[in-house]
């Protein structure tokens, strides 16, 4: 079961990531191309090629690799590799329910009109 009462951050892995790999890989991941420390308390959240897979990586005493899979939907995920995007545990519930976590809205801000 999925423990989040002691986790302060939720970090999503933006672009693809290959899901062979296990607690080390994503790991070194979390170091090397998100320049994070994977011993925070906090979730790392993968997403493969496919966008149907989702890994959780969690460190609590020892590290906890979480697993999701999807049969009949994608998830909504963001695409820019260039860092990872941090959200809260609200957000994160509602990417596991596949919907869409941008950084920016799709809509025009939306200008007053005056009628006067």
């Amino acid at each position: 079961m999925l423990n989040i009462n002691k986790v302060n951050t939720v970090y999503l892995a933006c672009g693809l990531t290959d899901l062979r790999k296990s607690i080390d890989g994503l790991a070194m991941i979390v170091e090397t191309e998100l320049k994070l420390d994977p011993f925070e308390k906090a979730l790392f959240v993968f997403c493969n090629k496919q966008m149907n897979k989702l890994k959780i990586l969690h460190f609590d005493e020892g590290f906890w690799l979480y697993y999701h899979r999807l049969e009949s939907n994608r998830f909504k995920w963001p695409m820019t590799k260039d860092e990872a995007l941090k959200i809260n545990k609200d957000e994160l519930s509602w990417s596991l329910k596949c919907y869409e976590m941008r950084t920016t809205s799709k809509y025009k801000p939306i200008k007053e009109k005056n009628y006067y």
